[in-house]
């Protein structure tokens, strides 16, 4: 067993690309190589802006010797099939080859030992393969080659045993070949004169570092992640938490220099999230905060580079191209608040929100309309207020400062309403419409924010539905199915009960000039009930709930309330958690089974009504006393959302069943008893069913 070491060395790769490309290399390795039969007992992989690193160990010398069977023609086929046989093989007779009967026929074999090639003799073309087989999302290209890099490779190290492999990876055009070799360079500014020799990974990592490259990733995030800290507690402040920007600057740098710079005081007056943004988009800086949450001004900066100043003259350079920065952050802030969101409603009709869907006036006209409806069925919602943060939800897309910093729509439209001095519920409104935008975004609770979100995802979802642009597979262009997910977290979170179906219905008829040949209402709100049933169920299993009494719910159909929905799912746990739910369910499942059984076997549907009269057990009689009482109750406490009663009346059946069980044969010699007593069970069935499908509930 060996090791085989391979880096390939390029100029700077995108950051957002390094983990991912890792992987797949790594990936495409240990695949190829299990198809050489020389799979690796670990592989580790490692990505630098410049580099990407694979390690495999325990890879065999040598391929292993394996026995190779082919079949030939049968015995007396014509001899040119033979012939070509014996050609394809490097045989010259008949004689060479084995007669085996196959079937009760003769047919010609061959076997041979096939002896397994030095794994040094395989790998050299492999790992050209496996470089060439990383699906970059974006990639280069030289002259007229057709081979595809990210960006230009400088060179590949590729060591096996601590041997350098010989062989290259042809990139044809301007790149040409690149032979494959048993060095590699340290840090580009301050280590790239170094000749570094391969031998193995150990020495590999730790020569790697003395030339001022941390080659793993996790280690260099740690070390940003201490040394932020550090920097902001000298300052008795606090590093506010980005893990996306640290992911990022980690594959910027190969040696990360913490340093802090000062914010002009005078830019201090500017909303915290434009600065933050300016900083975060552009120049990769990271913010710090008091420990109330205040932004302090100063920010903090990754650097690649060791200094002899300390990082004077760094620091000074990123504080200078900050300001400018930070200084068209404020023209925008100063020349929005100059017009009124209310007088920017008209450039909306200039902005498509989507060719078949119409423009962003439309959007909001819509968004309006379905508002009005919402806001009767949410207690607490305003109507004017609705109104208004519905009409200016939209109006800050068109600011300049939305136009350059497109992450803070609403949050500029929320600060703009407050400086026109607009009512907080309004404001925040045009703030909260876009939320929830994940598991973890909050989800407003203000029932004018509850509203316009709430009409905004289900405008989204309507259109986009009716003119059949859903999601498919893992593609969702237009994150519907976090619109849909925003919407579940919205309704349960508030505990809003709404008419789904209708609500669909409504949202579909403002669509006034939908395209020829898009859904029709009636088949738009089914096909969304379906959609957003799916992404519950998911949302349900995330949080732990039983996939089987999600299904047992959900294969009734008959709810578009997603609060009852709920409701129903988590009463149905509890019941069957229970030893009268264990139990009952049991008998449902005895009972379902024979019905079904006898009714096959009979070709005959005993879901018919019980004659009393027929009924002369006392097991019996009580039974149909116990679903006669039983079913007006599960009527009435599932038309009232009372789900734990709803248990508990089915919970009553428990001992009826049971003693019926215990007591009576259903198969009577009588054929109108035997056939009253099925439409007995039947009744038991048909009584929970309307409760759940407990025949979709396993274990």
């Amino acid at each position: 067993m060996a090791e085989l070491l391979i880096e390939i060395l390029s100029e700077e790769i995108p950051a957002r690309m390094q983990a991912r490309a890792g992987e797949d290399f790594a990936r495409i390795l240990s695949e190829k190589l299990t198809e050489a039969a020389l799979s690796p007992q670990e592989i580790r992989q490692f990505t630098t802006p410049r580099r990407i690193c694979a390690v495999l160990d325990g890879i065999p010398l040598t391929q292993p010797t394996r026995e190779e069977e082919r079949r030939g023609p049968r015995v007396g086929a014509p001899e040119k099939a033979l012939k070509g046989f014996l050609d394809a093989n490097g045989l010259t007779s008949a004689d060479e080859c084995q007669i085996r009967q196959v079937k009760g026929a003769d047919f010609y074999f061959i076997s041979r030992r096939i002896e397994g090639l030095g794994a040094a003799e395989v790998l050299p073309d492999l790992i050209a393969e496996s470089i060439h087989a990383i699906p970059w999302p974006k990639s280069m290209r030289w002259a007229d080659s057709e081979r595809r890099y990210v960006r230009p490779l400088e060179q590949v190290a590729a060591v096996f045993d601590g041997i350098l492999l010989v062989g290259s990876v042809d990139f044809g055009g301007t790149m040409g070949s690149k032979p494959y070799v048993a060095f590699t360079r340290g840090h580009r500014f301050m280590g790239d004169d170094d000749i570094i020799p391969l031998t193995n990974f150990v020495s590999y990592a730790q020569s790697l570092e003395n030339a001022f490259v941390i080659l793993d990733p996790k280690v260099r995030q740690s070390k940003i992640e201490t040394d932020l800290r550090e920097l902001a507690k000298s300052r008795g402040l606090e590093i506010k938490a980005d893990p996306a920007l640290l992911a990022e600057v980690t594959g910027l740098v190969e040696w990360p220099v913490a340093l802090i710079g000062a914010i002009d005081e005078e830019f201090m007056s500017v909303p915290a999230e434009v600065l933050t943004t300016s900083m975060r988009s552009h120049q990769k800086y990271f913010s710090l905060q008091t420990s109330e949450g205040k932004l302090a001004p100063v920010f903090a900066l990754i650097a690649n580079i060791n200094s002899t100043d300390g990082g004077k003259k760094i620091v000074a350079g990123n504080e200078r191209v900050l300001r400018a920065r930070l200084a068209d952050a404020r023209f925008f802030w100063d020349q929005d608040r100059k017009v009124k969101l209310s007088d920017r409603l008209s450039a909306l009709d200039k902005v498509i929100f989507h060719a078949k869907l119409g423009t962003l006036a439309d959007r909001v006209n819509r968004i309006r309309d379905l508002s009005k409806l919402l806001a009767t069925k949410i207690q607490g919602a305003d109507q004017e207020s609705v109104d208004k943060a519905a009409m200016l939800s939209k109006a800050d897309l068109v600011s300049g400062m939305v136009g350059e910093f497109p992450e803070l729509q609403g949050v500029m439209g929320r600060y703009y309403a407050i400086e026109e001095g607009l009512p907080p519920p309004i404001a925040n409104a045009i703030r909260d419409h876009y939320s929830p935008q994940g598991p973890s975004d909050t989800c407003p609770k203000d029932p004018v924010s509850v509203v316009i979100a709430l009409a905004e995802k289900l405008d989204t979802l309507t259109g986009f539905f009716a003119i059949d642009e859903k999601p498919t597979g893992s593609r969702d262009p237009y994150a519907l199915r976090r619109a849909a997910v925003g919407v579940i977290r919205l309704v349960i979170e508030n505990q809003i009960h709404l008419p789904l179906r209708d609500i669909f219905r409504v949202a579909h008829e403002s669509y006034s000039n939908l395209p020829s040949g898009s859904l029709s209402a009636e088949k738009t709100a089914e096909a969304l009930l379906q959609f957003i049933a799916d992404r519950l169920n998911a949302h349900l299993r995330s949080e732990g709930v039983k996939h089987d009494h999600i299904s047992a719910v959900f294969s009734i159909g008959q709810e578009d309330d997603l609060v009852r929905i709920v409701g129903r799912i988590s009463a149905l746990g509890e019941f069957l958690a229970s030893e009268d739910g264990d139990n009952l369910l049991t008998a449902y499942r005895r009972a379902a089974n024979i019905s079904s059984i006898e009714a096959k076997k009979d070709q005959l549907d005993y879901d018919g009504s019980v004659d009393p009269s027929l009924l002369s057990e006392k097991e019996e009689l009580d039974l149909h006393k116990a679903l006669e009482l039983t079913r007006p109750s599960v009527e009435d406490h599932l038309a009232a959302g009372r789900f734990q009663e709803t248990m508990s009346a089915l919970a009553s059946l428990r001992n009826p069943v049971d003693n019926f069980f215990d007591k009576v044969t259903v198969n009577s010699d009588d054929p109108k008893i035997r056939i009253n007593r099925l439409h007995l069970l039947s009744s038991i069935v048909t009584t929970m069913g309307s409760v759940a499908n407990f025949g979709e509930i396993q274990g």
